[in-house]
């Protein structure tokens, strides 16, 4: 009987221990309270592309200036070569000789206003008249028609340029599209500079 009784003391003794170790953290309703190994369960938050022997430098480095993103596809390598324009007003200009790798048919047109749509509507309008929601809405100064005289005659390069690096109230798009997104959605915007059809319409019906 004593053996009995010494097995309930110790049962209530170790029931009595998990109840305190229990309610360690009740003052914290999402508190789990105390954790046996939490690291074999509750993985522990790694940043990508940092050293932790050396939390102040990046594990990864960047590649050397002038390196070119390797491509399998032959095709592609093109839209990974740098922009060999310079940021400014004579950069433009000689912007003008670069012309489009990308080819205006049914396929680019469509992609590219996709693209439009994403990145480009909210200002220059759905049909490139500058009538977009934020000019519309907001104090803004609309942009320009792309069928208008100040860009019914600009070169694909020109446009590069600009969504490259950005021109007047428009920032640059580099970030947010990739070299051949650029060059796809200009095909869009010729596409839309010439009334919706992929030839250019005669000049006497421009002026009209």
């Amino acid at each position: 009987m004593k053996v009995y009784n010494k097995i309930n003391i110790r049962l209530g003794l170790a029931s009595i221990v998990l109840l305190v170790l229990a309610s360690c953290g009740v003052s914290d309703n999402n508190s789990p309270g105390v954790e046996y190994m939490p690291d074999m369960y509750r993985s522990p938050s790694i940043e990508p592309y940092v050293d932790y022997e050396n939390p102040n430098q990046m594990s990864a480095r960047l590649p050397v200036e002038g390196t070119i993103v390797f491509t399998a596809n032959a095709a592609e390598e093109m839209y990974n070569y740098p922009y060999v324009y310079e940021n400014s007003f004579e950069g433009y200009e000689l912007s003008a000789e670069n012309m489009s790798p990308v080819p205006m048919d049914e396929n680019t047109v469509a992609e590219g206003k996709k693209i439009y749509k994403n990145f480009c509507i909210h200002c220059h309008g759905k049909t490139g008249q500058g009538d977009g929601a934020i000019p519309t809405k907001a104090d803004y100064p609309p942009p320009p028609a792309y069928n208008g005289n100040a860009v019914k005659n600009l070169s694909e390069g020109k446009m590069y340029h600009t969504l490259t690096f950005g021109k007047g109230m428009m920032g640059s798009h580099a970030s947010q599209l990739s070299q051949k997104e650029r060059w796809t959605v200009i095909q869009y915007v010729k596409y839309l500079q010439n009334g919706g059809s992929m030839t250019k319409p005669a000049e006497e019906e421009l002026e009209q």
